[in-house]
């Protein structure tokens, strides 16, 4: 899970960073200049860039290529003209269409009659080219059909032709094992290593294909027979021609000796730092492949679907211990004074799960039905392990009972790395965390122990979800993802039901529905094919909608149902990889519901409907539309999805049993209810992905109802209307006094849910008018929450908590009224302060970092809190006194703490995106950290590269609170002038989007905040 804090819960898991190469081959793109015109959201949808195959025509060793690649190949004839050049590039194509000129000329008639004439001409040409009989047209002119068009190969780094032209590697062979020893010298921060792929010929074939970035290769033999290497540094491929065939069903051995830095960002083989309790600097070396850095540690076919074996050795000094996947087999002691630990041989997996770590770490261990599970870390932080040791064992034993699969390892080691950028990785047997998401403190609350168990719960998940079955390509990552993310949600609540996670799940669906609203989305299956493509498949789309569509299944087809689909799925693809077909067809084997039919209509189209309720006496309408973003303008859409609709009615609404269920397919239909039924409300328990408007009179009727008696509905289903109601006035479906009128009822709401979700959509709304110095407005706003909030943050208590329901309501409350200047809630907070620094009086982990916040905002406090998160060695505590310290209003701390980050000093770089975020969401800091990122683009994304997680946040971070038209045309401009360097995202794309969603919702709502606040 991304321990980076927004107004939602933040991502699961992967924040995951890796190099990728937008340079193109050495061919002339006459389309290829990015324009120069701002980038406007409205004229793009989203369609990932297909790889860009340097191909006139399809050469005879192409006819045997998938499908996929004769459709890109096409694609690229049709759209440029390509020619040799060996001094210019072509850059990826830009997402954004050239916008038509404002006013054109008319042409004369005569212009007109010549245009027409040459187009008759051109068209009689090509017809008469197209029907010569076994003709086929090339730059030569006409060629019998069978001989092959030319194929423009790229340039090797030596000059010599790359015998391959795509992204993805060829079919024509797999590798079956690899024997892979390396050498990682932690005084020089680099390694050396030797690689022995024993591959089978799936299709004879003179070439082998395969990854490697950032290595020196010394040497490589085929069969013992030496052999010259070819590189493409762009692609990150390498590639060995050959004289002869090889043949079809054969075994052959490539070795491949080579050498290379540890990595100095977060991907690939990295080395890593952190200072001891004794001041001591310690070093270590760990891995992060997922999704395209295994490559960067040894040359290998790097995508999913080339599973093998790895059989892994590692040197090592004395003072090191080193892990892998498999359980160690033995140590070897060295004439040189090294040790060599070598590995069991593993179990069939994809390059972007294997890892190794080199480092110092003390661990503690329990078996679990003869899994041998461990937690590393640190020795200082040795004494924080055992909670995670006892979540993961009992979420072991959980999932082995549940999927009637058993985790097929001998070992699971769970290990703390210092610095770590991921969130966690479910490395096979050798799973990954950032110290904030593994260890627990004395001091660590029930909602830092919610985190932890999550995160374990995700990781675990993925020991079946994507270790042992995997999505074929990275377009289906939320078969992987989504369904990780809907198991942690599903197993936390059975093992640990007094965490409350089904709260926390809750909030997930709202964020993604906010997200997948948005023009920029995408399917949760959608093409990939690029890094940058690859990259940015890591977002709520692939985790949260994908763990949302899950939810709705279940709750369609029954938990009985789903689970016999699920353990099917695993039993008949275990070891194989996956398409989503796949998954729908276990699961319609044990329903009459077609699946598959259902379910591509939530996969493949991005976004979600929008349901419209009409009741007309005893007839309910309901119509569905694409629930768009659009800032008012008007678009067709004919998407349509197979909603499951639930409903129930003022006659019944409180238990499970009361739902009903109509099944919408078309555009619009209707159903009948009985004259006495006074109301409905839409999607119990907020289960479907889906948002409804009830019109005026529908609204009318559930808010009186609200009014009278807050407890007739469910919490969360009081939570699901506050947020559709806020959604649909972002729309412009309904007006803002239509949300205040449902506000109405909260001074009467005691619950978690729909108080929180009515604080964060006020608190974002506060934000964004505060940014625009509206003064009177934003002091009326505050007036506002304290009106309908500030009698129940007054009455929150400041001691021990057990429920972690009251908990989130409290931190959510005292946080708010802390950061408004509410005189009750400073004023308890300096001597809560004064305690924690002069007798290490322990204040309640979820009232911490409300607590320093305010402590933060003086010069004194400030200092004390800096010098507190330079010595403590608890990651709980110490991840909320620097966002305390974030939060500072003084522009000399803000400027140091941004640089700090930057650099990686006092500030670890990791923590830099949750830096930004903090200081964004306060006035004194939210332009300040526009002009750094700005200022900092190149350094940014060399520490982060486009696309990846960190980099989407910090773009939304520093943009999600800007309103006025010059701040639109300047982060248009700014992400327009950098071309391949990040203007393609889609990350772009949305903060364009929403900059113009937020000055629409300020065009049409401050009239009626004036006037109703």
């Amino acid at each position: 899970m991304d321990p980076f804090d927004s107004d939602r819960a933040p991502l699961p898991r992967n924040m995951i960073e890796n190099s990728m190469f937008e340079e193109e081959p050495d061919v002339v793109d006459l389309a290829k200049d990015a324009p120069a015109y701002p980038i406007d959201s409205d004229d793009v949808v989203y369609e990932p860039r297909s790889s860009r195959l340097l191909v006139r025509g399809l050469g005879e060793n192409e006819l045997e290529e998938d499908e996929e690649d004769y459709e890109s190949s096409a694609r690229l004839l049709g759209m440029s003209f390509m020619n040799r050049s060996s001094n210019q590039r072509g850059t990826g194509a830009s997402y954004s269409r050239q916008q038509p000129s404002g006013s054109c000329l008319m042409p004369s008639a005569k212009t007109m009659v010549g245009g027409v004439l040459l187009l008759v001409f051109i068209a009689s040409l090509v017809m008469v080219i197209y029907f010569l009989p076994k003709c086929t047209f090339s730059k030569e002119g006409c060629h019998n059909a069978s001989s092959a068009l030319e194929v423009i190969y790229p340039i090797s780094k030596n000059g010599e032709l790359f015998p391959w032209t795509h992204l993805r590697l060829p079919t024509s062979v797999r590798p079956v094992d690899y024997k892979i020893s390396l050498y990682p010298n932690l005084s020089t921060m680099t390694f050396r290593g030797s690689v022995a792929i024993t591959v089978e010929v799936l299709q004879e074939t003179k070439e082998v294909v395969l990854h490697s970035s950032d290595i020196q290769i010394q040497n490589a033999t085929f069969q013992d027979k030496e052999v010259k290497i070819l590189e493409y540094q762009p692609w990150q491929q390498i590639a060995i021609k050959l004289s002869e065939d090889l043949k079809k069903g054969q075994k052959y051995v490539l070795n491949i000796n080579y050498s290379a830095n540890l990595s100095s960002s977060y991907d690939g083989f990295y080395n890593s730092s952190y200072t001891d309790t004794s001041g001591k600097r310690r070093v270590l070396a760990a891995t992060q492949f997922e999704p395209l850095a295994a490559r960067k540690a040894f040359p290998c076919f790097d995508e999913p679907a080339f599973k093998a074996r790895f059989l892994i050795k590692i040197k090592r000094q004395a003072e090191y211990i080193s892990l892998s996947n498999m359980p160690l087999a033995k140590t070897t002691a060295l004439p040189d004074g090294l040790f060599e630990d070598e590995f069991e041989n593993s179990v069939s997996m994809s390059t972007y799960l294997v890892a190794f770590i080199v480092a110092n770490f003390s661990s503690v261990s329990v078996n679990v039905s003869n899994t041998l599970v461990s937690v590393y870390a640190v020795p200082d932080k040795k004494d924080q392990v055992y909670y995670a040791l006892e979540s993961a064992a009992k979420l072991l034993q959980f999932y082995n009972d549940f999927f009637e699969i058993k985790y097929p390892l001998r070992k699971l080691d769970l290990v703390g790395i210092p610095d770590f950028l991921a969130g966690a990785m479910e490395n096979w047997g050798l799973i990954t965390f950032r110290e904030t998401t593994l260890l627990v403190g004395n001091h660590s609350s029930p909602m830092d122990k919610q985190l932890v168990s999550s995160v374990i719960a995700h990781e675990l998940a993925h020991q079946w979800f994507g270790n042992m079955v995997t999505m074929r390509w990275w377009n289906d990552l939320w078969l992987n993802e989504g369904f990780a993310t809907y198991m942690q949600y599903f197993s936390i609540e059975k093992v640990f039901p007094n965490l409350d996670i089904d709260l926390e799940f809750l909030n997930v669906r709202f964020g993604a529905l906010a997200t997948d609203a948005m023009n920029s989305s995408h399917p949760v299956s959608a093409e990939v094919t690029a890094p940058a493509e690859v990259e940015e498949m890591f977002d709520s789309v692939s985790y949260e909608k994908g763990a949302s569509l899950l939810l709705m299944l279940n709750a369609t087809i029954e938990k009985e149902v789903f689970k016999k689909g699920v353990i099917a799925y695993l039993k008949k693809y275990n070891g194989s990889n996956t398409v989503k077909e796949d998954l729908w067809n276990s699961f319609s084997q044990f329903t009459s519901i077609d699946v598959a039919q259902m379910m591509n209509t939530w996969t493949v189209q991005k976004g979600f409907p929008l349901v419209t309720v009409n009741r007309t006496g005893n007839q309910v309408k309901v119509t569905q539309d694409h629930f768009l973003l659009n800032a008012g303008k008007i678009t067709e859409h004919s998407n349509l999805w197979h909603i499951p609709l639930t409903y129930s009615n003022d006659s019944c609404s409180n238990s499970s049993s009361c739902m009903q269920r109509f099944y919408l397919k078309d555009k619009t239909a209707t159903f009948n209810i009985t004259g006495s039924v006074k109301w409905l409300k839409f999607n119990y328990g907020n289960d479907g992905f889906y948002i409804v408007d009830y019109g005026d009179e529908g609204w009318r009727v559930l808010i009186e109802a609200l009014k009278e008696n807050v407890n007739i509905l469910p919490p969360e289903d009081r939570a699901s209307l506050i947020n559709n109601v806020f959604a649909l006035s972002r729309l412009g479906k309904v007006s803002f006094r239509q949300v205040l009128s449902l506000l109405t009822y909260l001074k009467n709401e005691t619950e978690t849910a729909p108080l929180t979700e009515a604080l964060m959509q006020l608190g974002s709304i506060y934000r964004l008018l505060e940014k625009r110095s509206d003064l009177n407005l934003v002091s009326r706003m505050k007036s506002y929450i304290f009106d309908h909030f500030g009698e129940l943050m007054d009455s929150q208590s400041w001691g021990e908590e057990t429920s972690v329901s009251k908990m989130s309501l409290r931190s959510v409350l005292l946080e708010t009224a802390c950061t408004l200047n509410r005189p009750n809630c400073t004023e308890r907070a300096k001597p809560l302060f004064d305690q924690w620094i002069s007798s290490n009086k322990t204040i309640p982990g979820d009232l911490l970092r409300a607590v320093l916040s305010v402590a933060a905002q003086t010069e004194e406090g400030w200092n004390t809190l800096y010098e507190s998160y330079v010595h403590s060695i608890c990651d709980s505590e110490k991840s909320k006194t620097l966002q305390a310290l974030a939060s500072t209003q003084d522009m000399q701390k803000i400027a140091w703490i941004l640089k700090a980050g930057l650099d990686g000093s006092a500030i670890q770089t990791p923590e830099l995106p949750l830096v930004i975020n903090r200081v964004s969401r306060h006035f004194a800091g939210y332009l300040y950290t526009w002009d750094f990122v700005k200022e900092n683009w190149d350094k940014l994304t060399q520490k982060f590269p486009i696309g990846s997680f960190p980099l989407q946040s910090i773009i939304m971070s520093t943009t999600s609170q800007f309103s006025t038209k010059t701040h639109l045309e300047e982060v248009q401009r700014f992400f327009s002038s950098l071309k391949e360097r990040g203007s393609q995202m889609r990350s772009v794309q949305e903060a364009i989007e929403n900059i113009q969603l937020n000055m629409f919702w300020v065009e049409n709502n401050l009239g009626t905040l004036r006037e109703w606040l």
